[in-house]
């Protein structure tokens, strides 16, 4: 039985990926004057800026996430929990299981993207981009929320949506189940459940 839930954030708890391309690609039209097809950009799914804005070209990281994160603004809309969360946090948090997050946004971000979307007050601990010097799909991430949560690693599952997740939960010694409701590639990832709503996971808990 696992005693601790651990979750990715994009793609998984909330649906951010027209906001985060759409917001990205006018960033890249507006700042660096680089017209960019929505297709081309999906790869930054799952990981940080720091990581996927130098695969653009663009070497002053700091400024992009900013403007990258102000554009993101105007796609707020856009962004929602999916269906079945709130159910499956409420049902967790009655079976006294421990929640937290495992996520490649920033603190900022976080607070920015995620926070007023009310699933904070379920998380007992989080792991953020600046929390950490490797990320995804490095396993440090899950290993300092193990360590902050006081978790085992047999005891845990990650619930992720891409490749990134997989092989961060992998190399943590953490099992993985992969979120379908926010996948798009699900036959190239490898997971120990794959789950086609949230609510699946009570099976396995």
């Amino acid at each position: 039985m696992y005693k601790t839930i651990i979750f990715d954030v994009d793609g998984t708890l909330i649906n951010t990926e027209q906001a985060v391309l759409h917001s990205l690609q006018k960033m890249l039209h507006v700042d660096y004057n680089k017209s960019v097809e929505l297709d081309d950009l999906t790869f930054v799914l799952g990981i940080p800026g720091s990581r996927s804005l130098p695969q653009l070209g663009i070497s002053d990281i700091d400024k992009a996430n900013e403007r990258w994160n102000y554009f993101m603004k105007d796609y707020f809309n856009t962004i929602e929990v999916f269906e079945g969360i709130f159910d499956l946090v409420n049902h967790l948090r009655d079976k006294n299981i421990n929640q937290g997050i495992v996520t490649s946004k920033t603190k900022e971000e976080l607070k920015c993207d995620f926070e007023p979307f009310g699933l904070m007050p379920y998380l007992t601990h989080i792991v953020c981009a600046d929390d950490t010097e490797f990320h995804k799909p490095h396993p440090e991430p899950l290993l300092k929320f193990l360590e902050i949560a006081d978790a085992k690693a047999e005891q845990s599952i990650y619930i992720g949506d891409t490749v990134y997740d997989y092989e961060c939960a992998r190399d943590a010694g953490v099992d993985f189940a992969l979120a379908l409701w926010g996948c798009k590639n699900h036959q190239n990832i490898e997971a120990k459940y794959k789950l086609e709503t949230p609510l699946d996971l009570i099976k396995f808990i």
